[in-house]
């Protein structure tokens, strides 16, 4: 609540760019141009995964549960929309599915239903418009922009609580994982605790920090898939996201200017519902082998020795 007041009381976003012009050593400033000139950065960073060989990952969890979606489930869903929020990339306004609770969520549910049992996302589910949102430093360069993309959440919703629900039922998720945890933001004060306590007996503390660069969009699929299945996710729904990860494609929008059309190869979206807690599982062995206390944040991570 503290940062969404914050957030309320800062001025207007800044406009994406001008941005500098690698070739010409000139400024863009072409809402298009910029587009176009920021998706080829950011397909730029994909990962060109080699499938030939496989890290074997200690398997986690060994089962399969997989459930249909019920109604009221949707209902529950659609009623929770925030009407501010943008349309996702099938056009329909939030305030269409909130308002229209006896007409829409029955057909909803049944065209989840049959997507989840034929294991296959819609074309329209793997599509996305990307918005730019800047970080830090000059705005005229590309790197210090983020892609945010605008996806399909309710979809994603159902089959997030349904990881999320089996993660907690068997305790999946490592303890020193933060980001994206409900009740676990206080990751800072929780690990000086420990340097504190070290510190008082007189132990030297050293600590490394290390920041994943672009890790999002560097995520390899068939690995995390692999990971997935170690953690028991598996059957329909692992089918599911292998689908859903499949033959992405995204575009950057600027103004209501486009870019064209481009694939995705790697990563999970950023901006989407289910992409942290597939985040999250992908580096949940992380420490495995180092001694020392590891705390993460996403793809951020602290690492303290005792020496």
């Amino acid at each position: 609540m503290f940062f969404k007041y914050i957030r309320s009381r800062k001025p207007a976003k800044r406009p994406v760019g001008p941005l500098d012009d690698r070739d010409t050593k000139g400024a863009l400033k072409d809402d298009k141009v910029i587009a176009e000139k920021l998706n080829e950065f950011f397909a730029s960073v994909f990962t060109a995964e080699d499938v030939r060989e496989f890290p074997k990952p200690e398997p986690s969890f060994v089962g399969d549960k997989s459930e249909e979606v019920s109604l009221e489930e949707v209902l529950e869903l659609t009623d929770q929309l925030n009407c501010n929020k943008s349309l996702g990339p099938d056009g329909i306004h939030p305030r269409v599915l909130k308002e229209l609770p006896c007409e829409i969520p029955e057909p909803l549910t049944m065209v989840c239903n049959l997507s989840f049992k034929s294991a296959s996302a819609p074309s329209d589910w793997k599509i996305a418009n990307v918005t730019p949102i800047f970080k830090k430093g000059s705005r005229g360069d590309h790197g210090n922009y983020r892609p945010v993309s605008r996806t399909g959440k309710l979809v994603e919703t159902i089959v997030k609580n349904k990881i999320v629900r089996h993660i907690e039922e068997h305790k999946l998720l490592g303890k020193s994982q933060h980001g994206f945890c409900k009740g676990k933001s206080c990751n800072l004060l929780e690990f000086f605790e420990g340097v504190n306590k070290h510190v008082d007996k007189g132990d030297p503390v050293d600590i490394v920090y290390l920041d994943f660069q672009k890790a999002f969009d560097k995520v390899p699929h068939q690995r995390l898939l692999h990971k997935l299945s170690h953690h028991g996710i598996r059957g329909k729904i692992l089918s599911w996201i292998e689908n859903w990860l499949k033959d992405r494609e995204k575009r950057v929008e600027i103004n209501g200017k486009f870019s064209e059309w481009r694939g995705v190869t790697s990563g999970v979206p950023q901006g989407s519902v289910l992409g942290p807690i597939l985040f999250n599982l992908f580096l949940n062995d992380l420490e495995q082998g180092v001694n020392s206390e590891v705390a993460k944040f996403a793809e951020d991570t602290k690492h303290q020795s005792r020496l």
